[in-house]
């Protein structure tokens, strides 16, 4: 069965630090572009970076840019998503997706995705 898990969420406070991790099963990393976006609780979902088999990297947020990085490493069918200086509006489940033409979509294209993991709560409080 193919599957991506997320983990690596949790509660912290403002300007702490989070490393979300989304791993395969069933399959290996190489070929898809993987993306991570996320969803606040009433609030539509929010594309945020997304890297491409060959590493290249885009940013479709914003406001997480020089906070949130996105990097892979195929030696662990792993991709990662650093988040940097937390902030109370970065509460959200946060979900990484794959895309086997091993390119990012595009904003507008990140939901049009072939796998998506079950999502990991990120809570961002004092």
């Amino acid at each position: 069965q193919l599957q991506l898990v997320e983990s690596g969420g949790g509660s912290v406070q403002p300007g702490g630090s989070l490393r979300l991790s989304c791993a395969t099963s069933g399959f290996t990393l190489d070929d898809n572009g993987v993306g991570w976006f996320r969803q606040a609780p009433g609030q539509e979902r929010e594309p945020l970076l997304c890297i491409n088999s060959d590493s290249t990297v885009a940013n479709y947020l914003d406001s997480v840019k020089g906070r949130f990085t996105i990097s892979r490493d195929n030696t662990k069918n792993a991709a990662y998503l650093q988040m940097y200086s937390l902030k109370p509006d970065d509460t959200a489940v946060y979900y990484c997706a794959t895309y086997s033409s091993g390119r990012c979509p595009g904003r507008l294209g990140m939901y049009e995705y072939d796998l998506r993991g079950q999502g990991t709560q990120v809570t961002v409080s004092s």
